[in-house]
Formats: C-alpha cells, structure tokens, sequence
C-alpha cells in the first residue's frame, strides 16, 4: 500500500513526465531551442491566415486610392454635365 502512495506522489509533482509535465517544462525552461520552437509555431499560426486572405488582392498605396477616386470623380462630373445639355 505503501508502495502506491510512492508512485502518486511521483506522478503529482510532475514526474511521471506527463504530457502536463512535459507542456510546462517547454513553456517556462526558457531553453533556446524552446524559444525559437514557440517563435515557429507563433509565426505558423499567424503567418498562415495572413497569407491566404492577402494572396488574391493586390495592394494598394494611399496615393493610388485617391487618383482612382479623383479619376471616378471626374468621369461622374463629365457624365452628368454632358447629360444635361
């Protein structure tokens, strides 16, 4: 009976190296390998989303939305006033 308590013990102080054990070690170890793997997998998660939602479109300079906006502009201005002669 004895012998039982022994290895709960073991288990609860995280030595039974499970996967809580093992989770913990890797987050607070502060090892390099650890860091940069954390870093990867930041980047994975982030990185992925950002590619598809901006790999069809193409992006645009302020200054290119406001010639495109003048250029609207105009055509309605001109479009308007030739319709009204």
């Amino acid at each position: 009976m004895e012998k039982n308590m022994g290895s709960e013990t073991k288990k609860m102080n995280g030595g039974g190296g499970g996967f809580r054990a093992k989770l913990e070690h890797y987050l607070y170890s502060g090892e390099k390998k650890h860091v940069l793997g954390g870093i990867a997998i930041i980047g994975v998660l982030f990185g992925v989303p950002w590619y598809f939602m901006t790999r069809g479109s193409k992006h645009q300079s302020h200054q290119d939305y406001l010639e495109k906006a003048d250029k609207a502009r105009s055509e309605r201005l001109s479009a308007g006033s030739s319709s009204t002669k």
